[in-house]
């Protein structure tokens, strides 16, 4: 169900606002928090004013009993957090994995707002029945199945989540407990498996920037691609990085993000 309509959508944690200059707005992925731009804004500061949102039910900002997580409940809270920053101008939109499509979803309905897009290893996921290539449809097939065998499995994906985040470059990058469980499953399942992002993209008119890793384990090559063929859209292939954002990551964002 969600909350209430008419009541007014949350208030987000707001973990970083720093720099001066034209203003970033960053949007972490899920399971995760601010903590994915450690390695981006110290490079973006000094001539930009950052400001990273934690998204609901994630990091600092509120876990609400009746949200269902939803994209249009993530879109609010993001919409609800930015209006309250009172900026005068268009910003740089900045979305890493999920956040990269709720980042695309509040450009498209709020598009005097974002001057440019920047998606950050996006997860574009399509029904592996409109991809052509035979490789294709079998990787999106997998991510989809596998996505359900993670929400359904809660004691195996909160013991294995704990063991890969010590393991990430960044330290504590990905936050997957028991405090996080619900939104993490229902974001995953009402936000990344039942996204809209590629009819979003295609009514954009501002620029679009996609940032992704050679090696990055949740991508769909053939939603890429289908986006990559979009007005407006163009694409930054990394080699050798993987889809949290370490350092070589890092640097392709920054200069997406230079890229007047």
């Amino acid at each position: 169900m969600g909350w209430n309509p008419f009541r007014r959508a949350p208030l987000l944690h707001v973990a970083r606002d720093e720099g001066t200059g034209p203003v970033v707005v960053f949007l972490h992925g899920i399971a995760s928090s601010s903590l994915t731009w450690t390695h981006v804004v110290p490079a973006l500061s000094d001539r930009y004013r950052c400001v990273c949102i934690d998204l609901l039910g994630f990091g600092g900002s509120p876990i609400p009993e009746t949200a269902e997580y939803t994209l249009k409940e993530h879109v609010a809270a993001v919409a609800r957090t930015i209006g309250a920053l009172r900026l005068k101008q268009p910003f740089i939109l900045v979305g890493h994995s999920m956040g990269s499509l709720i980042a695309t979803r509040y450009a498209a309905r709020n598009p005097k707002r974002v001057k440019r897009l920047v998606l950050v290893s996006p997860p574009i996921y399509v029904n592996p029945d409109a991809l052509s290539d035979d490789r294709d449809r079998l990787v999106q097939d997998f991510y989809l199945r596998a996505y359900r065998y993670i929400r359904e499995n809660r004691d195996f994906t909160l013991r294995n989540g704990g063991i890969v985040g010590r393991l990430l470059e960044i330290p504590k990058v990905m936050d997957i407990n028991e405090r996080t469980w619900v939104p993490f499953v229902k974001s995953l399942e009402h936000t990344i498996e039942s996204q809209t992002t590629i009819a979003d993209l295609a009514a954009l008119r501002m620029p679009v920037e996609i940032v992704t890793g050679t090696l990055d384990e949740f991508t769909s090559p053939g939603g890429i691609r289908i986006a990559e063929r979009l007005r407006g859209v163009t694409v930054t292939r990394v080699r050798s990085a993987d889809h949290v954002i370490g350092k070589r990551l890092a640097r392709a964002v920054t200069a997406a993000i230079d890229d007047e």
